[in-house]
């Protein structure tokens, strides 16, 4: 795979590019699902391919094949340099791209089961289960488990002489639980709503103990039937971790990423509504809120040992101390906007043009825990796990909804409450934000459906967050 990559890369240079990269892929996808006792979903996907980046004056150029052939890699890097010409006749400044360290390595992701080495027959007794166990509670209309796992391998050659081998490995799933009333429907989810993944191997859904929640959740989604509605006002807001992650996720990690503040990516989901000049004076929240994007936190999601450019994976402060004092960026935009570049570009798969995503954006512990959040607490409501959410194109004005809620009083967890929801604008709510919980409470929480591009690409992210509180929140907004 090697070779094949080198020879994409001379073919482009051969093709008059000024620099040029190529990654060599191959991916196997394995995802298994149960509604209601019965495996509804069992999918095996395998892919392998080549893709090359050409940089030709002003533009990139990019090109990819299934045909794993010297001729057809050739070929590639040839076409990718034509595209990349083709471009470049569109009057513009030359591209030049920030430096990173020429390596021979490679990486891998620790695990200590691999997954496709569990049977089938053992995933899907535990799908089947949890989902018998869920719906043994009364009230309860649909029961789903799913599992998922990835494996990658990627071979990367740059004309500046990098070689990088990388083998990832990925897991996870979950749960959910929908109970039907007469003019109610519920759902309460396990880890979190859309499943929860990290990197490692079959021990990561072992850890999760599915069967032993699956009775607690079944039993919240039937309770939440019968719960008030969420009062409506304004309130201290206490946010489970999930919940943080995904807030981190909307409102913070996208506003970050360069080249939607460049302006280079605007049409899917928008740009941002921060502007380059202001870094390093900016207030995006309170004093305690400090941002990370570290792609080196063992058994994150967004954890690797390069990104698609040859960068090394690190560790780059986003916000500290309240203060907006970095970016997620490529060797392009960094450049361009003179800072280090910080090892965040990835493309999904060996066809699409690597761009600007998050690796593990999170945010730091606190000192308190979520029983003295709480205990701190006199009037307000608790949220847990993302139903909905909605944020306006430049990433600052939001609403998210809960599946549930349990209202505060006096330093003490209340009645359920059903239908919770927050909202509120970026810097207003981060500056709310007084109390967080401690390091023994840190989760690297994974999304692995973050969204962006034309064409579509999705991203598997991290988001490392603890259980927080922001005073003053309008809740229970309808519509």
């Amino acid at each position: 795979m090697f070779d094949l990559a080198q020879a994409a890369v001379e073919g482009a240079l051969a093709a008059g590019a000024t620099y040029a990269d190529a990654r060599a892929m191959e991916t196997r996808t394995e995802s298994i699902e149960a509604l209601n006792q019965v495996v509804e979903g069992l999918r095996v996907d395998e892919s392998s391919g080549i893709g090359v980046r050409a940089l030709m004056g002003s533009s990139w150029g990019f090109f990819a094949t299934q045909d794993l052939s010297d001729a057809a890699a050739r070929v590639a890097g040839e076409r990718a340099a034509a595209t990349a010409a083709a471009s470049a006749t569109v009057a513009g400044p030359e591209m030049a791209l920030a430096d990173v360290p020429v390596v021979d390595d490679q990486y891998q992701t620790p695990f200590s089961e691999h997954p496709f080495e569990v049977s089938l027959a053992d995933k899907g007794d535990l799908v089947v289960g949890v989902t018998k166990t869920m719906q043994d509670v009364d009230g309860v209309a649909l029961a789903r488990c799913s599992l998922t796992f990835w494996e990658t391998d990627k071979w990367f050659v740059s004309s500046t002489g990098s070689h990088i081998h990388q083998h990832l490995v990925e897991s996870g799933g979950g749960m959910d639980a929908t109970a039907v009333g007469e003019a109610e429907t519920q759902r309460r989810s396990y880890p979190q709503s859309f499943g929860h993944f990290e990197t490692g191997g079959y021990e990561v859904v072992r850890r999760f103990d599915m069967p032993g929640h699956a009775g607690r959740v079944a039993e919240e989604a039937v309770a939440l039937l019968s719960a008030p509605e969420c009062p409506e006002g304004v309130t201290d807001l206490v946010l489970e971790s999930s919940q943080v992650a995904l807030q981190i996720h909307e409102s913070v990690g996208h506003a970050i990423e360069l080249d939607r503040i460049l302006g280079w990516e605007a049409a899917f989901a928008g740009t941002s509504w921060l502007e380059l000049p202001k870094i390093g004076s900016l207030r995006y929240g309170s004093d305690v809120m400090n941002i990370t994007a570290d792609a080196t936190l063992t058994g994150a999601l967004g954890t690797f040992g390069y990104d698609d450019e040859g960068t090394p994976a690190q560790r780059v402060d986003i916000v500290k101390d309240g203060t907006w004092v970095g970016v997620l960026s490529g060797r392009d935009s960094a450049q361009i906007a003179g800072l280090p570049p910080g090892g965040m570009v990835r493309g999904d798969g060996y066809n699409r043009l690597p761009m600007v995503r998050m690796t593990n954006v999170g945010l730091l512990p606190g000192e308190s825990s979520f029983d003295d959040i709480v205990a701190a607490t006199d009037d307000g409501i608790y949220m847990v796990t993302n139903r909905s959410w909605s944020i306006d194109d430049k990433r600052l004005n939001f609403q998210f909804g809960c599946e549930a809620g349990w209202e505060i009083k006096g330093g003490k967890l209340g009645r359920m409450v059903r239908n919770p929801t927050y909202t509120g604008i970026g810097p207003q709510f981060w500056a709310a934000l007084d109390l967080l919980g401690n390091e023994s409470e840190w989760t690297f929480w994974g999304v692995p459906n973050c969204g962006k591009g034309q064409p579509m690409q999705v991203a598997h992210t991290g988001h490392p967050a603890i259980p927080a509180r922001f005073r003053g929140v309008r809740v229970g907004v309808k519509g």
